[in-house]
């Protein structure tokens, strides 16, 4: 199982202080490069449009991180397909690739946040629509040099080359899913791998729909080898539980009430955080082994997953305390999920 990180290049963080755009991404970059230096396997960046946020431009920041590191591998977290230009995304990360020799990713999504839909100018009543045309795009750019495509939200292509080509010779491309049936199936069909976010609840409800997106790539034609599933998740590391606990709770709650006021949702108490912390909830948040059972579990109850990864800079947490968790996750959790198999 790869184990890595996903940030959202969050310029708020550390004791309530806002740190400056510049401190923030070299921070992060610091980050990126020890993870490298740590064992992880992967440092996924997301894409928001946001204050708060400063991952509007995922490949630039991956590309900064490929000339600082060595053999991580570099991902998005996720592009926000619908709102792109596939050629440009092709483009961007074919570039990626080559300055990171073979290390560049693609994970692709509709996107829960919905601020780039008005942005670029695309309606959410497209919001769909927009995906199943971009993301046929993307793939047939992916594996063509030449490509003749032709849709109704982007001006067709006939027989025209797109550079440059990646260094790998198919640029791993993973379809990033909430929880929407249909985004499942969709992965499955075409054989691409799945990343879930799970970000509230417990995680073995989304058995299920893995095992819809099992079924229609077994029907598709496609190997158990080649529907790689992963899970991205909201988690951090301490030397302790309660270090842990007390360092993590006080900015998840503050974020997650913040984005329930724009979202209509309740405010976040101690209580459901403490069920999220449970054995069966999705928080994995806690000391090394806890952390790595917890891994574990969530892999057992989905029928096994291939990656994990750890959504944690967007919790109020310091640089120094976020360096600290990377650390603890390269020296002590992944030697504990490799020595389970």
């Amino acid at each position: 199982m790869e184990i890595g990180i996903d940030s959202f290049a969050s310029a708020l963080y550390g004791n309530k202080n806002e740190l400056t755009p510049v401190t923030a991404m070299e921070q992060l970059l610091q980050r990126i490069e020890f993870a490298d230096a740590s064992g992880l396997d992967v440092f996924g960046i997301g894409e928001h449009h946001k204050k708060e946020f400063l991952d509007s431009a995922t490949a630039v920041i991956l590309s900064a991180a490929a000339a600082r590191t060595k053999t991580i591998k570099l991902a998005s977290a996720v592009t926000v397909l619908s709102a792109a230009d596939p050629v440009r995304v092709y483009q961007s990360f074919a570039t990626l690739d080559l300055i990171s020799k073979g290390r560049a990713e693609i994970v692709v999504g509709r996107g829960s946040s919905i601020e780039a839909y008005p942005l670029f100018g695309f309606s959410l009543n497209d919001y769909d629509a927009l995906f199943r045309e971009k993301l046929d795009l993307l793939l047939k750019i992916r594996d063509n040099e030449f490509v003749s495509w032709l849709g109704k939200f982007r001006p067709a292509l006939d027989n025209l080359p797109v550079y440059p080509r990646a260094l790998q010779e198919k640029l791993p491309v993973w379809l990033g899913v909430g929880g929407t049936p249909e985004s499942f199936a969709r992965a499955g069909a075409l054989g691409l791998p799945l990343m879930v976010a799970v970000i509230g609840g417990e995680t073995h409800r989304f058995r299920p729909l893995i095992d819809l997106y099992r079924e229609a790539g077994k029907e598709a034609g496609f190997s158990p080898d080649e529907l790689k599933v992963g899970l991205h998740s909201p988690g951090y590391v301490g030397n302790t539980t309660e270090q842990a606990i007390t360092e993590y709770y006080p900015g998840y709650a503050e974020m997650w009430t913040k984005l329930g006021r724009e979202r209509g949702w309740p405010a976040v108490t101690k209580t459901q955080f403490d069920s999220l912390i449970a054995p069966r909830g999705v928080l994995v948040v806690g000391r090394t082994e806890q952390v790595a059972e917890k891994i574990l579990r969530h892999s057992e109850a989905l029928g096994g997953i291939s990656r994990f990864t750890f959504q944690m800079d967007n919790a109020g947490l310091t640089h120094t305390q976020l360096m600290n968790a990377i650390e603890l996750i390269g020296a002590k959790v992944m030697p504990l999920i490799k020595a389970s198999k």
